[in-house]
């Protein structure tokens, strides 16, 4: 007898929305503040850690209550408008004529200029009050907390201008606490690429057990109490694990248990990545278009959109998040965002020691293009992916028409947008080679 054949897969979006109804509904008003903070009511401040033992008790979820969506504020009318490339208008929840037309950047405030025919969204430039607080902070942070780096890496740590990145990729952020829950994340995973993998002393060779060594400082160790004194001592060991053990600290305070381990597991792949380029410089082999892009997948800047919703003072659930819908979206963003970054970063690498592998490389090598050629077509690869991500980001918002969702998608394309930006604009650290 023959088996009985299977049905076809069904998607689960609409059964995830019907599981969680009005829950999620009102849950998405009250988790952390959400529409408290769209509305301007208080919200809740993440709050400060104590020294970053094994294991950091969440945070209690507030309690639930219901809430109306309510009307855009202009403070956050870019947040409320969303992406506004081909295939967008699902993302939006209101329409566009509804909003009044922001400001275009001015001259005296953006420097540098864009890859010509990059797709993406101009974006206005960050609060300037904000980025100078956030980047007191950080600063503050890296020297008096963790001793991230010496006197002679001052500069380029100023030149990153990463509290600039962090207001522009997180503009619904409530509080320049929850804008710093970020800041530490990107400053110690920069922090572990430099000095574990490239600029400041990095190599290929034992990269494996340095990075698990770090990991164990998002992702405790639990074992015997002879062993459990060791392992702790390692944390302190060197600039990447103390910045990895502090910022984590914090973000445990301010996420759930869930929104925690959705970074630990993201953050497990990033250095999964780490690990296949590794190989590669250690054989001296380029590796195909198709492995390289793969690789790219999860050495790339996931970790940052993902925590959108934690930065935002509420919770994605844990079942949206896991939709294979949602991680397509959130992946499509991760893989437009690094091309972004080898675009802009191609002349930097070509000018440091030894060979560096970006998209332009592998596809001039593998291809056999010029490096005007293979520059050019990952251009329109980026693209490619840019327009993947807004179509598969809109689709999903049709489906599954949850605030949470909503809000959710809109700050991972603030998010993709405010990467560019400063890429764009960070003229210290990128410049465009010369092939138009």
């Amino acid at each position: 007898m023959p088996a009985p054949e299977l049905p076809p897969p069904q998607s689960t979006l609409p059964e995830a929305a019907a599981r969680f109804g009005a829950h999620v509904l009102a849950e998405a008003a009250a988790r952390a503040c959400d529409i408290k903070t769209v509305t301007g009511g208080p919200p809740r401040a993440p709050s400060v850690p104590a020294p970053y033992a094994v294991s950091v008790p969440a945070s209690p979820a507030p309690d639930i209550s219901t809430a109306a969506v309510p009307a855009p504020v202009p403070d956050l009318e870019r947040i409320l408008r969303g992406p506004s490339g081909l295939g967008t208008a699902g993302l939006r929840l209101i329409s566009r004529e509804q909003l009044p037309t922001p400001p275009e950047p001015s001259a005296a405030t953006v420097e540098g200029r864009p890859i010509p025919g990059l797709y993406y969204h101009q974006v206005a430039e960050p609060d300037p009050v904000r980025v100078e607080e956030v980047s007191r902070r950080i600063k503050s942070w890296a020297l008096d907390e963790v001793s991230l780096y010496p006197e002679d890496w001052e500069e380029q740590f100023d030149g990153f201008s990463v509290g600039r990145y962090m207001v522009g990729c997180h503009p619904d952020a409530p509080t320049i606490d929850h804008l710093m829950i970020a800041t530490r994340l990107m400053v110690a995973e920069n922090a572990v690429d430099d000095c574990y993998c490239e600029d400041h002393g990095g190599s290929p060779v034992g990269l494996g057990e340095r990075l698990l060594l770090a990991h164990t400082a998002l992702d405790p160790v639990y074992t015997t109490e002879e062993y459990r004194a060791p392992w702790s001592k390692s944390l302190h060991a060197d600039a990447p694990r103390r910045a990895y053990r502090s910022a984590m600290g914090y973000f445990d305070q301010a996420a759930s248990p869930s929104q925690s381990d959705r970074y630990r597991h993201d953050m497990a792949r990033l250095h999964l990545g780490y690990l296949a380029e590794a190989s590669w410089a250690q054989e001296d082999r380029v590796p195909e278009v198709w492995e390289y892009l793969a690789m790219r997948q999860f050495n790339n800047f996931r970790p940052c959109p993902t925590i959108t919703d934690t930065v935002g003072g509420y919770e994605l659930p844990a079942d949206l998040h896991a939709q294979t819908a949602m991680q397509k979206v959130i992946a499509l963003a991760g893989n437009a965002t690094t091309i972004v970054n080898d675009l802009y970063s191609y002349t930097k690498e070509l000018d440091a020691p030894g060979r560096h592998l970006n998209l332009p490389v592998v596809i001039a090598e593998r291809e056999g293009l010029s490096d005007r050629d293979a520059y050019l077509k990952s251009v329109e690869v980026h693209n490619d992916l840019m327009h993947d991500f807004e179509s598969n980001a809109a689709a999903l918002a049709a489906d599954c028409p949850i605030p949470t969702v909503q809000r959710f998608l809109r700050g991972v394309a603030a998010w993709v947008d405010g990467n560019h930006h400063w890429h764009q604009t960070n003229t210290y650290r990128y410049s465009l080679p010369d092939f138009w």
